[in-house]
């Protein structure tokens, strides 16, 4: 983490990851967020093929009840990509994480929310090449209202323009 502001209530960290000394700050700051909720795990992503260490903690959060949401890119950008992140569907379907694949256009969002209370906004995926090896930049903000407007925008986003991927009928 670069830099920490606070103005008033808000808190906003600014978090990069360089091929230097902040290899791994954006995705601590996500396990963090995962590791802390106790309602619900919103995350939208367009590019989304997270690590073991990444996966296991969305199906722990699921475990404890935690509602964890994704809403990730149902048009194919990138084939190779587009299938190797649908691979790690079964998984996490059958750990109870909700998926859902946006189709009103490509995705680009690269956001979350943690309980409707702490939200990212940033430039980096959820992939071995933003997490390892592209410079990126996120902002972790706790703030409540930032986090609920945020939270309704991508719930919108899933009503409107996304499909819900099923776990009987991935099976098949």
């Amino acid at each position: 983490t670069i830099r920490v502001d606070r103005a008033g209530s808000q808190t906003a960290k600014f978090t990069i990851r360089d091929n230097l000394r902040h290899r791994r700050d954006i995705e601590r700051a996500y396990l963090a967020g995962i590791r802390t909720a106790r309602r619900e795990i919103l995350i939208a992503n367009a590019y989304f093929f997270p690590g073991r260490q990444f996966r296991r903690a969305l199906r722990a959060a699921a475990a404890r009840g935690v509602r964890v949401v994704l809403l990730l890119q149902g048009r194919v950008e990138y084939t190779l990509l587009h299938y190797a992140s649908r691979a790690l569907y079964r998984a996490l379907l059958k750990s109870g994480v909700e998926i859902h694949e946006y189709h009103r256009s490509f995705l680009h969002a690269k956001v979350a929310v943690f309980d409707s209370r702490v939200a990212t906004v940033g430039s980096s995926n959820i992939d071995p090449f933003s997490f390892l090896m592209a410079k990126e930049a996120n902002v972790f903000v706790d703030d409540a209202a930032f986090a609920r407007q945020l939270r309704a925008s991508l719930g919108e986003a899933i009503e409107s323009g996304a499909r819900p991927v099923r776990l009987h009928r991935w099976l098949r």
